[in-house]
């Protein structure tokens, strides 16, 4: 793994974003999206940039069930405010929340099948989550509907009126199919992953730290402030 540790979000976005740079300079041609508070920074530096992504494909990792793209809480429209609208790349993937189960999980697993991932953005849950992959999910897991935890929905209420507002399904990218993209970039911001970040790094690798199987990836860069580096061995 490559450790980078950065001074704020706003540093760190302009970092994964030069990775991303890079990767195009090499022929990268899909890139894997996340979703929430954490790619943000990374996105404002997209849509600033004079890079072209038309040629581009983006697969996110997940989607709440139940939510239609139209709706404001859902990751589609958050990717559509925050990039595409912005920077439309040739073919931009989200699972469909509205779609049945088996139907859409299947399809999803396709579409990765079909276009690899060059390079796949990850944020971290503080319960070590990636993608909507909580603990305790199979390391060999591909598309999946998911039961969100309640330490995850807590964290999303947010984002809602009202916390009976949360969906408590997703639709969500699994491990192995996050673990077969080329490069692997997981940001992390704040004391509140100082923990998830230490494990995933310097614990075992196990099913009840979901991002600890990064370990086993061989290439991986982790980009964090010094809040979530702040357990780390020096």
């Amino acid at each position: 793994m490559d450790i980078i540790i950065v001074k704020d979000q706003e540093a760190g976005g302009k970092k994964a974003f030069e990775l991303i740079k890079e990767g195009m300079e090499k022929d990268a041609k899909v890139l894997g999206l996340a979703t929430g508070s954490t790619p943000i920074s990374l996105y404002k530096e997209m849509t600033a940039s004079d890079v072209d992504f038309s040629d581009m494909i983006s697969i996110n990792l997940d989607e709440y069930v139940g939510l239609s793209g139209e709706d404001t809480q859902s990751y589609r429209y958050f990717m559509n405010e925050n990039l595409f609208n912005q920077k439309p790349f040739k073919e931009m993937y989200v699972p469909n929340g509205m779609a049945d189960a088996e139907t859409e999980c299947k399809h999803y697993d396709d579409i990765i099948a079909a276009n690899q991932v060059d390079i796949q953005i990850l944020g971290i849950g503080g319960n070590a989550h990636i993608g909507f992959n909580e603990p305790g999910t199979p390391f060999d897991s591909t598309t999946h509907k998911v039961a969100l935890t309640e330490s995850t929905i807590e964290a999303n209420t947010r984002f809602f009126d009202k916390a009976e507002d949360v969906p408590r399904f997703a639709y969500s990218m699994g491990i192995a199919s996050i673990m077969a993209a080329k490069k692997i970039i997981l940001i992390a911001y704040g004391e509140g992953k100082a923990e998830a970040i230490k494990a995933t790094i310097e614990g075992k690798v196990t099913e009840e730290v979901p991002a600890s199987i990064l370990q086993n990836h061989e290439n991986v860069v982790i980009i964090m402030d010094e809040s979530a580096a702040k357990l780390l061995q020096k």
